[in-house]
């Protein structure tokens, strides 16, 4: 149960990546991320802030991968525990944003995706 549920984390992961090219590329969500300042596209410094996102996600899925054992990764445990971490702060972030639409969207899947980080690492 603990590599599938590692998996669902991953690809929940994957899903939040798709949605940071999205916003790189202009897709009109600003309401949906960053405190929702911006109704449409983001301005240039938000697409820069979600590209930096990218790779920090990406570290996550993989951490928590390694953590439920995935083939070669083997990365130290640690890393999951960082990746749970940063999940951790990310599901605050979402539920005290001043944006209702992203508490709406992003509060209960960070907060399922961290409850997911949390039994991987425990299990």
């Amino acid at each position: 149960m603990t590599v599938q549920i590692a998996h669902l984390y991953g690809t929940a992961c994957l899903a939040i990546v798709f949605f940071q090219i999205a916003l790189i590329a202009g897709a009109p969500l600003g309401r949906y991320t960053q405190g929702g300042t911006h109704d449409g596209a983001l301005p240039m410094s938000g697409r820069i802030i979600a590209a930096v996102s990218i790779p920090v996600v990406l570290f996550q899925g993989l951490a928590i991968l390694s953590a439920a054992g995935f083939p070669g990764l083997g990365w130290p445990t640690w890393t999951g525990w960082v990746a749970f971490a940063v999940q951790v702060v990310s599901t605050v972030l979402n539920w005290i944003t001043p944006s209702k639409p992203e508490r709406a969207v992003w509060g209960p899947v960070m907060l399922v995706m961290a409850a997911m980080a949390l039994v991987v690492l425990t299990a």
